[in-house]
């Protein structure tokens, strides 16, 4: 522990830098649930809120790759600011629109989905930051991706609370303005800090080169894989901990437990994981975190009560974050520094992908199919896509010179 987390913190620059940004990404877990909260009301329908959220959703999800080649291209400072003063404005019409019932449903679809288009890439970014504050010692970057990725578990987990706190007494189109309001808060002191002043932007001919973001997804396609089958494993879980409590004859606020074990264990795995210097190879390492995932996902099925279940995701979480900051390293040793950003906002694209997915598959098995089964056949995959990252060959000279230089990370002191 030659490394400690204290001192990624002590690097200059890393506090402000670091603070902003989580500031800023709080709204993640605020706009969201927010919006859903306020469509809903407005329109007094589930449906037209599903399809307004699905549309918000997608645009964030799908077009984030192209928000981090923007980035790459024009650098931090003038990338983030236009798209935050996009997203405001958007956030601000969605706001004016829902503050009273009767908004055509048109309207607010075309409204989130361009707001979730412009929303600003605090995490790719900061990782594409951190990377350049201690681009010189393998162990501490490893330190400060696994904070980076813990930190922003917990804020997904608190920013709902905060979003439950305002609708408690205010209407629920006061959380899309609170939301607004941090990230403003955040993106402001975030662009001003001097680590991200620094960051010199890559330059039209790097992106070019990359073809649009193919050439980088080809030299990544292991560890955004392996975050694919990790989100896929959370997307599941979220439905089929619902089906199995209510099998079991347990109500909601018991769900809610057995998934805050989950955040438990995952925060817990990840600054375990961060503080080992690990001697395994990265992509060995990212291999038997995901087929942990996905064995843990399988042994759920076979929990005879809530309480087992819950000590069932306590485990499954302990490798979750671990696979993410791996997946997330791997992916920044791989590609030159020019194109950080957009390799990061793959593997991020692939977990949220991945969770869309598995929710997806889960409700489809989950009416057909005993629910043991249905942990069984999703851990099932998620496994095998663990055996197909370990026998996956590396590719082309850029993803040997990535796996190297993370193998060496691991050799010499060694998601989000």
């Amino acid at each position: 522990m030659s490394a400690s987390y204290a001192r990624v913190l002590r690097v200059p620059h890393a506090r402000r830098t670091f603070a902003t940004a989580l500031l800023g990404r709080l709204s993640y877990g605020v706009v969201p649930l927010s919006l859903m909260l306020s469509v809903t009301r407005a329109s007094g329908s589930y449906a037209v809120a599903g399809a307004v959220m699905a549309l918000f959703g997608a645009t964030v999800v799908l077009l984030a790759p192209a928000r981090a080649a923007v980035i790459d291209r024009h650098g931090p400072r003038r990338a983030l600011v236009p798209l935050l003063a996009a997203y405001l404005a958007l956030l601000a019409m969605l706001t004016a629109a829902l503050w009273r019932p009767g908004a055509p449903p048109v309207l607010l679809g075309a409204l989130a989905a361009l707001a979730g288009a412009c929303v600003p890439p605090l995490g790719p970014t900061m990782r594409t930051v951190w990377s350049r504050l201690v681009e010189d010692d393998k162990a501490l970057l490893q330190r400060a991706y696994s904070l980076d990725g813990v930190a922003e578990e917990l804020l997904f987990v608190s920013g709902p609370l905060l979003v439950g706190v305002l609708v408690g007494i205010a209407a629920p189109p006061v959380g899309i303005v609170v939301g607004a309001a941090l990230m403003l808060a955040g993106t402001a002191g975030f662009v001003n800090s001097p680590a991200v002043r620094a960051v010199r932007p890559a330059g039209s001919s790097v992106v070019r080169r990359d073809r649009g973001g193919r050439r980088v997804l080809r030299r990544i396609g292991r560890p955004v894989a392996a975050a694919a089958a990790v989100g896929l494993a959370l997307g599941v879980l979220d439905l089929l901990v619902v089906v199995f409590a209510e099998r079991h004859r347990h109500g909601g606020a018991s769900v809610a437990w057995v998934l805050a074990a989950l955040s438990a264990g995952s925060a817990v795995g990840g600054m375990l994981h961060g503080a080992v210097n690990w001697r395994t190879p990265a992509r060995t390492r990212l291999a038997i975190l995901t087929l942990g995932t996905g064995l843990a996902l399988c042994g759920a099925g076979l929990a005879p009560g809530l309480g087992a279940l819950a000590l069932v995701m306590a485990g499954a979480g302990f490798f979750v974050s671990p696979a993410l900051t791996t997946a997330y390293l791997i992916a920044d040793g791989t590609v030159a520094p020019g194109a950080r950003t957009q390799a990061g906002a793959w593997v991020n694209t692939a977990v949220n992908a991945g969770s869309t997915g598995g929710t997806a598959l889960a409700g489809a098995l989950a009416g057909r199919l005993p629910v043991a089964v249905c942990f069984a056949v999703t851990g099932g995959v998620v496994a095998v896509t663990a055996v197909l990252v370990m026998t996956q060959g590396a590719r082309g000279r850029g993803a040997l010179r990535g796996e190297v230089a993370v193998r060496t990370a691991g050799q010499s002191s060694a998601r989000s």
